[in-house]
């Protein structure tokens, strides 16, 4: 059985970061991970690139021959890769053993994780080949000023759970730049007749019925719940790390291991 973890979350959220500090971290207690870029606009690395999409398709090349813009030059690499699973994705996968670890550094476009299926196939083609995969969702705690773009990012990430259906982690990316921590310590696990009241008060009256229905899958799905993380911190990393582990049962079928002992007779 294999591992594999799929960072997400909006553009500049940190997810290429993350995957850089993961894998120095992981070398530094010699623990084996692989990165992959998913992302065809990505130019510079600071880790190994263990399988890049951009030997299928670039977005240079797209744009170029096609005539598209980012967006839509992004978004039809993203498709071609989807027609690629059984042939690219599936002969890189080969080159893995079966409890091999990686980590795939996807696109920021939201609606890659939102509403179109791209990452929703992807995601299904790898547990067809046997692997257990996390989604990890970055947010940049540096969005977190009020409770209204509080409330935004937990939808965007409500939604990315609905359409992938995998387990999932919540992480504040970037707390090593917040100024005030306080304020972020109120978003971390905030009372949600608080958030209703805070809410309510940033918006017009004819809108409470709304606020208090933004509010209750928030609080029935427990997506106000975020890891936070603070990359200057190896203690952070491998907290945020051993979250993963846990949603994905990685080692747990190493936890008990038979070793041959040669025993004396009474």
């Amino acid at each position: 059985m294999g591992y594999a973890q799929l960072v997400i979350g909006p553009a500049g959220s940190g997810k290429s970061t993350y995957c850089s500090s993961l894998y120095r971290d992981c070398e530094t207690v010699g623990r084996t991970i692989h990165i992959v870029n998913l992302d065809p606009a990505a130019e510079n690395f600071d880790y190994p690139v263990a399988m890049d999409i951009r030997e299928l398709i670039s977005l240079d090349d797209v744009m170029e021959e096609l005539g598209l813009g980012p967006n839509g030059g992004l978004m039809y690499c993203m498709e071609h890769l989807e027609e690629n699973l059984d042939d690219w994705l599936t002969e890189e996968l080969d080159n893995y053993l079966d409890d091999d670890y990686l980590v795939f550094d996807c696109p920021g476009q939201i609606e890659l994780f939102s509403h179109v299926p791209v990452l929703r196939n992807f995601v299904e083609h790898l547990k067809r080949k046997g692997f257990n995969v996390c989604a990890v969702y970055m947010l940049d705690s540096q969005f977190m000023t009020d409770v209204t773009k509080f409330i935004s990012g937990c939808m965007a990430s409500l939604s990315a759970m609905v359409q992938l259906e995998l387990p999932h982690v919540n992480i504040l990316s970037k707390m090593d730049l917040v100024t005030s921590k306080k304020d972020i310590e109120n978003f971390l696990n905030p009372e949600p007749q608080a958030l209703l009241s805070e809410l309510n008060k940033c918006m017009g009256p004819q809108l409470a019925k709304l606020n208090k229905l933004l509010i209750e899958p928030v609080d029935d799905y427990s997506m106000v719940s975020f890891v936070p993380l603070d990359l200057r911190k190896e203690s952070s990393v491998q907290y945020v790390l051993a979250q993963i582990d846990s949603c994905i049962q990685y080692g747990e079928d190493a936890d008990v291991k038979v070793k041959d002992l040669d025993c004396d007779d009474d």
